[in-house]
């Protein structure tokens, strides 16, 4: 392949979805690139855990510091690169990139070379002082890599209700924020890494909980809370979490949650069966009034290929949003209590989400 057909094959428009990799630390690089449209982290592995390094934005190069590498072994990744959010980016060989660099005048030239190898020196000092972000127990065991940990995401939640609330302008029923507001405190005061105050945020956005709108120069630095006390309740329910043993942890399964939430659509539309001869104990009246039929539901889900069965409920019973299930004439009844159901769904969202999220970036 010629060079000319080279560069054409490697430059262009590239879309990336949230969680896809860019490239990985030690890939071949023959290419740089411009983000256009999201956010991208920066990473490097380290033992079992990853080091966060930065996060780029729209307007930022990413990838050019390997075309200045020449120790003749090739041209490698120092780190790698993931989308937070999805990005639009434009990829311009290294090819192409040359032949620019080379049409310079040679005194700018010699300015960009010098100033890529001073920012490649720093950048490998400031690797060697950064901390493993691994997760380790104080047993003795590696429990490994963890992205967002428990407390981390209390900061993140306590900081954007504190922010949210000192500083938001409501409007259109939201509060308001700009990023720059946020940042103060995220991370000038409070130094929460970048990578994970916006990897939280783009969790939000997808729940419905933030919507981010642009500013005057039509870059993406506002910030509207739509409800604030869905950010206040996650992170009580978070700080209450994290004092329990593991066996008394909310774990809700994916299959449990799509349950509830088909619950929670229908609402009125789900078959109501009073439940006859109910025992009263010492006055007090029990706990679960109605059986919800939940056998069109399973149905639903066995029409679209998604085995639902009523051993799924088993971790709602553990919240004591679900009692005793009961199979009757090709019926399946179970006991809810609607309104908890209602309370903790959307923190059971919340939660599911971190965790997918720190499956996916720990296999990233």
């Amino acid at each position: 392949m010629t060079t000319s057909e080279n560069t054409q094959t490697k430059s262009g428009i590239r879309q990336l979805k949230a969680g896809e990799a860019l490239f990985h630390d030690g890939d071949v690089a023959d290419s740089l690139f411009i983000i256009q449209k999201g956010q991208l982290r920066l990473f490097k592995p380290k033992g079992k855990g990853f080091i966060e390094l930065a996060v780029l934005r729209s307007g930022e190069v990413i990838g050019e510091m390997a075309y200045f590498d020449d120790d003749g072994t090739g041209k490698k990744r120092s780190c790698s690169a993931a989308a937070i959010t999805p990005v639009e980016i434009i990829e311009i060989s290294f090819a192409a990139f040359g032949k620019t660099m080379q049409s310079l005048n040679p005194w700018f030239k010699t300015i960009i070379n010098t100033l890529a190898t001073r920012l490649r020196k720093t950048n490998s000092r400031l690797k060697e002082l950064e901390d493993n972000q691994a997760s380790v127990s104080y047993g003795g065991k590696h429990s490994g890599y963890e992205f967002m940990k428990p407390i981390e995401v209390m900061r993140v939640l306590g900081t954007l209700f504190l922010v949210f609330k000192a500083h938001g302008e409501l409007k259109d029923q939201s509060f308001v924020i700009t990023r720059k507001t946020l940042n103060l405190y995220s991370q000038d005061m409070y130094q929460i890494m970048e990578a994970k105050m916006e990897s939280i945020i783009s969790l939000l956005v997808e729940l419905g909980w933030l919507e981010i709108g642009e500013d005057e120069d039509k870059f993406p630095n506002i910030l509207m809370a739509k409800n604030m006390e869905l950010i206040r309740q996650t992170f009580i329910y978070f700080n209450g979490e994290r004092h329990l043993p593991d066996n008394k942890k909310m774990r809700v399964g994916d299959k449990c949650e799509m349950l509830i939430a088909k619950m929670i659509e229908l609402d009125q539309a789900l078959p109501l069966i009073d439940i006859p001869n109910l025992r009263i104990i010492d006055d007090i009246p029990p706990r679960f009034t109605k059986y919800y039929n939940i056998a069109p539901i399973i149905a639903d889900f066995k029409s679209r290929n998604i085995l639902l069965n009523p051993d799924h409920v088993d971790d709602g019973k553990n919240l004591g949003i679900f009692g005793e299930v009961l199979m009757k004439d090709g019926n399946v009844l179970v006991e809810v209590d609607f309104p908890k159901l209602q309370k903790l769904y959307p923190i059971i969202r919340f939660m599911n989400a971190i965790k997918r999220a720190n499956e996916e970036k720990s296999q990233v």
